[in-house]
């Protein structure tokens, strides 16, 4: 009795299944092929992955107060209760003049809003014990990679001062991009925000009898609207309005004081001058070596479409220009869909030139039209099977997930070219003596199941990249999912598509195998090769083992990186000036790095940034810069200039005095800066139990590593050189005039810091008005004698009666993490970074 044929598997029984059903197969793959097309049309785009840490912002306001009183009343505080909340990692503590910035780090996978919704609870608690004036609120719900697009209004005709254009921005153009879908925050840099200053000459004050808080308890009774209720008039309700809003300068000058025995009235403007001045500012922006400006940054919500949201905030822009002042313009600074166009254009001809050159390839070796359409057309359907669990799972199309799909484009044929060689050569040994088609099923259940399982093999052989975690899993896991995806793709429509398209193509005759003109050159040079190894099998392997050990001394003199950097076509430039610079000469060198900057022939604009923007995502001091230069695209550069010498043709011509420069990129330096606090590609951290320590032991690396081949600059942060002048209470001296800490405190606070106390109302616009000393008391040391205070019974007793005045050095900014005190030691490694 003749053996029977074994009877196939399940994987044999979908070929056989796909093969005799042919169009069903191909029309329910291609129904899949459609939904892959559609979720790569709505796949977010970006250029890299979103590296950062799940985190939240906490800004906290504090106005006035140094950075050691921030410290100790607002950052310590904060940072040691959140500490304690579910799944954080460590807080990171920042505290400058005015204002503290905690980044509260979560445990990987924490999702953003549950984050935020626990800060939100342990900040309700904590409230009660911050100084009454602290504000805390939390940052936008965006990532490192947010600032994704930058403007800058621009005045052609003169007519229009910064304040104006601040003013424009803040109450204009910034409420119309918020509301455009993705975006987070719109945070405005630079300008000067209007508003209405009270100026009091103390002599007047004193010639009237009238204390500073006198004034401002009678601006603050000024300035309010109320309702009455309604009343019934001839059938007709009518609302009541009580119309009391400050408009004006007038307005403020005529609120009084108090009224003479003799009925004239002491007005506001009898003890001081009220006039149009500009809040205290802590950054600034410049354009293109020009001069001062007022910018906006776009900050995207976390998970959106970059893309997408550039290509909507622009959409609103157009609409915003019609209606912008005449003579005002908006030109871009920042764009970073340029960039994610490039990347996503580049890999894009890349997978097309995989595709072309694998068909290529795949027709030579197979000479038959119709059968190097098989493997050729399991491509594309392959790729876009990968983007419909790519869309579900939120993945990103970026070079690092497009980047899987090319990896697995060489290996996502190998089954169906094997299915189609060993067609042809049962086709070849049958020479028609069974069904044509039997004997195509017959060949592909033969190898099937093998070629199935074996790229099932390769396709989990990317399984322990899901093993990473944090950023490293983050960068490496989109990788990871788009190679698995396509060669599990593959695998399936090698025993679908596959037999379905060769029970179609597969037609007429084929050429022999020994036909071949390539196969029989290649057996001609293969089949020597392979009996010489056999016949020494021994020595090869002692010299493969040999040339294994050779390579080690090369291996351990290879450069390692965490990542490759990405050259965004824009360079990030970070100098830092030394403690202490204030805001007129932080705007003068800005500017003239900015004009230095221009003349090099392939910049096509700069934006210098120096101190924060009016965002929590901005942790940045007075003194240091973010200059945002856009170049030319690489073809319109001097002939044989590379990056690299640009890099050092910028930082030979920029040097400052106690300037040292970094060099950057915008996405890299966002994502570094928000994750670590960290503005340089490399650095040291150093902590301590006080100040003084940290910054001697900074400095001691600082001198250690300057000069260190591979690095282009290093530099500490000096956490002590900050400049002071402190009021020493006398106590004594405060006891015998009835005086308080709190009250000579008050007096310190209002009239030469100013106090804000309450805000215009002028259609949709909104300013504060301030009150404080004439500049001529509040600017010159010499004139502290001037400032009252007053005690009890309205005696006005000079401040420098009962407070010492004293020039002392302090902490700049404060940093602190876990509640630690801590400090950098910033390292710019050179070209080998960029």
């Amino acid at each position: 009795m003749a053996p029977t044929e074994p009877r196939p598997g399940l994987i044999g029984r979908v070929i056989a299944v796909s093969a005799r059903n042919p169009v069903l197969t191909v029309l329910f793959v291609a129904a899949l092929a459609l939904w892959g097309w559609m979720s790569l049309r709505a796949a977010p785009l970006d250029a890299i992955p979103d590296l950062s840490d799940t985190q939240v912002i906490v800004l906290t306001d504090w106005p006035g107060r140094s950075p050691d009183l921030v410290e100790d009343q607002v950052t310590y505080p904060l940072s040691s209760a959140l500490m304690s909340a579910p799944r954080v990692s460590y807080v990171r503590g920042q505290s400058f003049f005015g204002i503290s910035f905690l980044n509260v780090i979560f445990e990987d996978g924490t999702d953003l809003y549950w984050a935020r919704s626990r800060v939100l609870e342990y900040l309700s608690t904590i409230q009660g014990d911050l100084p009454a004036d602290a504000r805390p609120s939390l940052g936008p719900d965006a990532s490192g990679v947010g600032w994704v697009f930058m403007y800058v209004l621009v005045d052609e005709s003169g007519q229009h001062d910064l304040a104006d254009l601040r003013a424009l921005q803040d109450w204009n153009i910034r409420y119309a991009l918020e509301s455009v879908d993705g975006v987070a925050e719109v945070a405005t840099v630079g300008g000067f925000e209007k508003q209405y200053q009270v100026q009091v000459d103390p002599n007047r004050l004193l010639a009237h009898g009238v204390s500073i808080d006198e004034v401002a308890v009678a601006i603050q009774e000024s300035n309010a609207d109320s309702g009455g209720r309604t009343i019934e008039i001839a059938g007709h309700e009518h609302m009541i309005r009580g119309r009391g809003y400050l408009k004006s300068i007038a307005d403020i000058e005529t609120i009084p004081l108090r009224v003479s025995a003799s009925g004239t009235p002491l007005l506001v403007r009898d003890v001081a001058v009220v006039s149009l001045g500009s809040k205290a500012r802590r950054g600034l922006a410049e354009w293109n070596g020009e001069g001062e400006t007022v910018s906006g940054i776009v900050v995207m919500r976390q998970g959106e479409n970059a893309l997408a949201v550039i290509e909507r905030v622009k959409h609103r822009l157009d609409e915003v220009r019609s209606g912008l002042p005449d003579g005002v313009r908006i030109e871009v600074a920042y764009d970073r869909s340029e960039l994610i166009e490039a990347s996503i254009d580049t890999l894009r001809d890349t997978l097309v030139e995989e595709m072309v050159v694998v068909s290529l390839v795949i027709f030579i070796f197979l000479l038959s039209v119709r059968s190097a359409l098989v493997p050729i057309l399991t491509i594309p359907v392959a790729v876009l099977l990968a983007f419909i669990p790519m869309l579900q799972q939120g993945l990103t199309a970026n070079i690092m997930s497009l980047g899987g799909i090319a990896v697995a484009i060489g290996a996502m044929v190998d089954a169906s070219i094997i299915l189609v060689e060993n067609i042809h050569k049962r086709l070849e040994e049958d020479d028609g003596k069974s069904a044509r088609l039997d004997t195509i099923i017959a060949a592909m259940q033969e190898v099937g199941p093998s070629i199935f399982f074996s790229l099932l093999v390769i396709t989990v052989s990317f399984l322990p990249v899901f093993t990473l975690e944090a950023t490293e899993g983050r960068l490496f896991k989109p990788l990871a999912y788009t190679k698995t995806y396509s060669m599990g793709f593959a695998a399936v429509l090698a025993v679908t598509l596959t037999p379905a398209l060769a029970a179609l193509l597969i037609r007429g005759s084929v050429r022999r195998e020994a036909d071949h003109p390539i196969s029989r050159v290649l057996h001609w040079a293969y089949v020597p090769v392979v009996r010489f190894v056999v016949r020494h099998r021994v020595g090869v392997v002692l010299t493969a083992l040999a040339a294994m050990v050779l390579t080690i001394p090369a291996a351990l003199q290879l450069q390692s990186e965490f990542m490759p950097p990405l050259n965004e076509g824009t360079i990030l430039y970070m100098p830092s000036a030394p403690p202490g610079m204030s805001i007129t000469e932080a705007g003068n060198v800005v500017q003239a790095m900015d004009r230095q900057i221009m003349e090099i022939p392939e910049v096509v604009s700069v934006l210098g940034k120096m101190g924060r923007a009016d965002t929590a995502t901005d942790p940045a001091p007075l003194g240091m810069a973010e200059t945002t230069i856009v170049l030319k695209p690489r073809e319109e550069w001097r002939e044989g200039l590379t990056w690299d010498a640009l890099v050092e043709e910028l930082d030979e011509k920029l040097q400052y005095p106690g300037m040292p420069n970094i060099w950057w990129m915008p996405i890299q330096t966002r994502t570094e800066m928000l994750a670590t606090g960290i503005r340089s590609p490399l650095a040291v951290q150093v902590f301590g139990e006080d100040l003084a320590t940290i910054e001697r032991a900074a400095i001691a690396i600082e001198q250690v590593l300057t000069g260190t081949p591979g690095t282009r600059s290093v530099f500490a942060e000096r956490s002590t050189g900050g400049f002071y002048i402190d009021f020493e209470i006398d106590r004594a001296a405060a006891a015998r005039y009835g005086l308080r800490v709190a009250q000579i405190q008050n007096a310190i606070q209002t009239a030469i810091g100013g106090r804000d106390l309450t805000e215009t109302v002028e259609g949709r616009r909104r300013f504060t008005v301030n009150l404080r000393y004439a500049r001529a008391f509040r600017d010159d040391v010499s004139q502290f004698d001037q400032i009252l205070v007053h005690g009890a019974g309205g005696v006005a007793v000079p401040l420098t009666q009962v407070a010492d005045v004293r020039f002392v050095a302090g902490p700049p900014m404060i940093r602190s993490e876990d509640g630690q005190l801590t400090g950098f030691v910033f390292i710019d490694p050179g070209s080998e970074a960029i």
